[in-house]
């Protein structure tokens, strides 16, 4: 049982490693690929918003022929009408023609203020869409900009992250479905990929919370798989300190020779003193 454990953590503490490793590949990317996701994204949104404008210009160019066409035949209308006027029999007639004359004239100011009105609305479209397609071309130098440093990285990094993918793989097969399944979910959970680690100081090696004594002589004994109650990780192994022994220091012994010579001196000192007083 012991082995069988012992083995299962000592293959999940590799699989990690190489998982820690292509984590710090994919940090040293940083936000690009994100970033460059981003960017791709407003530019479809601008490209969608361009296509909606020239939608509308197309439907506004279409009423304003329309409009031009009710003009022309308003016009016709009131040509119409006026030659009748020459020709009729009674007042009654003339009133009824020239009601009708009033409406077309009437007819004919509001389509040329509808056309106007159609006009100003495609000025402002074109205005709208100048600026969108400036913001397209600078959302495109940017988009370049990071696609091109993006490409740098992974170009750098191509290489070795086949080969520890390629290793990932390997040492998974090694790994019961069950538990391999755990530790991936454990991998995603973390901030910073850490589902297996060890106890270092007295403390996870993951959220570095205190680990009991007793706790840590059961990980030590690896009869069972044993989850940090704080974070959830695996604690594989403890790690044991080996403190350096400070070094002695050194004491130096004056030899006999120099501290009679030095006695001597003192003395000889004293007695002149003596002498001159």
């Amino acid at each position: 049982m012991e082995r069988d454990v012992s083995k299962k953590l000592t293959n999940l503490l590799k699989l990690q490693e190489i998982d820690s490793k292509i984590f710090d590949l994919k940090t040293i990317r940083g936000a690009l690929p994100q970033e460059v996701q981003d960017l791709e994204d407003e530019l479809e949104g601008y490209n969608t918003r361009l296509d909606n404008h020239k939608n509308v210009l197309g439907t506004i160019n279409q009423d304003i022929d329309d409009f031009k066409n009710k003009i022309s035949e308003a016009k016709k209308l009131i040509k119409k009408y006026k030659d009748q006027q020459l020709n009729v029999r009674n007042n009654r007639e003339y009133d009824a023609i020239s009601k009708e004359i009033e409406v077309n004239e009437l007819d004919l100011k509001i389509f040329k203020k509808k056309i106007l009105e159609k006009e100003e609305k495609i000025e402002s479209t074109k205005d709208i869409e100048k600026v969108t397609k400036k913001k397209i071309k600078e959302k495109k130098l940017d988009l370049n900009e990071k696609k091109s440093e993006l490409d740098t990285i992974l170009n750098e990094s191509k290489g070795d992250e086949v080969k520890l993918n390629n290793e990932k793989l390997k040492r998974s097969k090694k790994i019961e479905k069950n538990l391999l399944l755990s530790y991936t979910k454990l991998v995603q959970r973390q901030r910073n990929g850490l589902a297996i680690v060890k106890v270092k100081r007295g403390a996870c090696g993951g959220c570095f919370n205190v680990v009991p004594p007793q706790r840590q002589t059961e990980i030590k004994q690896k009869l069972k798989i044993i989850l940090c109650e704080f974070c959830g990780r695996i604690l594989a192994d403890v790690e044991d300190i080996v403190e350096k022994e400070k070094p002695k220091r050194k004491v130096t012994r004056k030899s006999k020779k120099t501290t009679a010579k030095k006695t001597t001196a003192k003395k000889t000192t004293a007695k002149k003193t003596t002498a001159k007083k």
